[in-house]
């Protein structure tokens, strides 16, 4: 035990000394890497002057082989929202049977053809999925146009279908719920309801008018 009690002091006594020298250590370490840091900053300043003139030589053109393709853009033409997705919308409403001009119009009053659109009860994307429909169709990804649109069509049809054709009912369960509409059995009496009905039923019987569908 004595052995081991002055071996202990022995090792305290070197750490303490340890502890002093590597001070010492430790500053001329740290003004090391201030000269170093000091040094890669005026090298990275320099280059960029030293090296603009130098062309890299696999760059060069003895090192191409093969034709040589340029491009460029002349002209930008934007596309409006209401017509983005008409290349989805058509393959929906021929996938489900719809007439585009259905799909349009909900989409134009759900989102107004915004695809990051979310609502304050939470439903997402142009034709304003709930999560819980788009859990049950299978969306992963609720903000991709193509799936969204997809499953808004499919929605819109199983709706129809339920109510015989009979748009409004449709629409009404499309906006407030098939539970909703199956309480009261028409419409409910819900001004957002109602006012939602009258407003796509009013731009697609406006849209059908048109030509393009």
């Amino acid at each position: 035990m004595l052995g081991l009690r002055h071996e202990r002091e022995r090792r305290n006594g070197d750490r303490r000394n340890v502890t002093r020298s590597g001070r010492n250590r430790r500053r001329a370490e740290r003004r090391r890497a201030r000269l170093r840091s000091l040094l890669f900053t005026g090298l990275a300043l320099a280059a960029p002057h030293q090296l603009k003139h130098r062309p890299l030589s696999w760059l060069s053109a003895s090192h191409l082989s093969g034709p040589r393709v340029s491009t460029s853009i002349s002209s930008v033409e934007l596309v409006p929202p209401a017509k983005a997705y008409d290349g989805i919308i058509r393959e929906a409403a021929a996938l489900y049977h719809l007439d585009p001009a259905l799909i349009r119009s909900v989409m134009r009053a759900e989102s107004a053809f915004d695809p990051s659109a979310v609502s304050r009860a939470g439903a997402m994307g142009l034709m304003q999925l709930m999560p819980d429909i788009a859990d049950a169709f299978g969306v992963e990804h609720p903000f991709d146009p193509r799936e969204n649109i997809m499953a808004g069509a499919r929605l819109l049809r199983e709706l129809l279908d339920h109510h015989r054709g009979n748009l409004k009912m449709a629409l009404a369960s499309y906006n407030a719920g098939a539970t909703a509409v199956a309480r009261y059995r028409r419409v409910p009496p819900f001004p957002e309801t109602q006012a939602y009905v009258r407003k796509v039923t009013q731009l697609f019987n406006t849209s059908k008018s048109r030509a393009g569908d």
